[in-house]
């Protein structure tokens, strides 16, 4: 285990307020959506409070309903988790054998989301890290290069996590189409709803012919429920069968799973956020312009800045204003698109501590 780089998360707003003795920080460093979750995911969550002496339900039917209603997909091919974070280590504990030599392997871009390498080392896998490419993206022709007989899982974050960049629909089905039938694609779309390239690839496509693949989705993100920890996967009748072998029965609370129906619902919510995200980003876009920093171009809720200087330093000269971002890397921050008035402060402190 002395090989697992912890995951560290964004600093709580709590947590700076009591250490500082200040109030109204703002916390940009965790993805969060700023509009909060759905008023019907609130009001599902209400109506099953008075159920919480029951255990929830194991096999979260209602929920598996409501997705299958959204995507046209049948209940058995659909797997929920505590959060989509608990699903990619239930595929890697699914699909990849541990063993005392660590011969199996998996692939992954880097940098992308550390859950990923941590997943495959407790699993006492070997992992695989292939960097991005010159533009920040995944290297998808070199990943599918380092597949072997031991290979069992390729990892694919679409959204990137931490640079906000996508693989493109058309190298995507030529890499898709190379893979051999006994690796796995895990394809994370934890952001995926925030996307207005056109060119993103359709994952839902290649499940329905009959790919080796597992779509993973999050109502953390774009629905605003990260404090309910609930995520699901897409994937044929086998791979879920295997997936459901290995997960806790009771993984997800009753409490989440009826607010994640109640997100389902309301569209309404998920276009003011992604309109939100829109405006957040012209914004910011435009006045990291005028900085000594070079960004990413984003497709998620967060931006990739790279100032030229000691990101650590910055990041603690904004804790002490009262804004939390997330530190990346020697010279990198990643910024969460907040609110208008959030991310003008973060501008503001940004400009000064620089």
């Amino acid at each position: 285990m002395s090989k697992i780089t912890p995951y560290i998360p964004g600093k709580p707003i709590e947590e700076l307020e009591r250490e500082l003795g200040i109030s109204n920080c703002i916390k940009l460093a965790s993805n969060e959506n700023p509009l909060g979750p759905s008023p019907l995911a609130i009001e599902e969550m209400q109506a099953a409070l008075v159920g919480l002496n029951r255990y929830p339900d194991g096999g979260s039917y209602r929920l598996k309903a409501a997705l299958s209603g959204v995507y046209g997909v049948d209940a058995h091919e659909i797997v929920i988790g505590h959060g989509s974070n608990e699903l990619l280590d239930i595929a890697v504990r699914t699909f990849m054998p541990a063993t005392e030599d660590n011969i199996y392997n998996n692939i992954m871009a880097d940098p992308s989301f550390i859950v990923y390498y941590n997943s495959t080392v407790k699993a006492a896998g070997t992992a695989i890290k292939i960097p991005l490419t010159n533009d920040y993206r995944h290297d998808l022709p070199a990943m599918a290069a380092k597949i072997n007989g031991k290979t069992r899982i390729i990892f694919i974050a679409n959204p990137n996590n931490p640079t906000g960049t996508i693989v493109g629909a058309e190298e995507f089905d030529i890499f898709i189409r190379s893979i051999p039938d006994d690796v796995l694609v895990v394809v994370d779309e934890a952001y995926y709803e925030y996307v207005t390239d056109t060119t993103y690839p359709d994952s839902m496509r290649y499940f329905r012919e009959g790919y080796p693949i597992l779509i993973l989705r999050t109502f953390s993100k774009i629905y605003g429920l990260a404090g309910l920890r609930i995520g699901y996967g897409i994937a044929n009748r086998s791979i879920v069968a295997g997936m459901d072998k290995v997960r806790e029965p009771f993984n997800t609370s009753s409490v989440a799973q009826a607010a994640a129906i109640g997100a389902l619902k309301d569209a309404e919510h998920v276009r003011k956020s992604v309109a939100v995200n829109e405006a957040g980003k012209a914004y910011l876009y435009e006045q990291l312009s005028h900085l000594p920093v070079e960004f990413i171009p984003t497709q998620g809720n967060f931006i990739y800045v790279n100032l030229k200087i000691d990101a650590n330093n910055i990041y603690n000269k904004l804790l002490q204003s009262g804004v939390i971002v997330r530190p990346m890397g020697k010279t990198i921050i990643r910024v969460t698109i907040g609110l208008q008035n959030e991310i003008e402060t973060f501008m503001r402190n940004l400009r000064e501590v620089l």
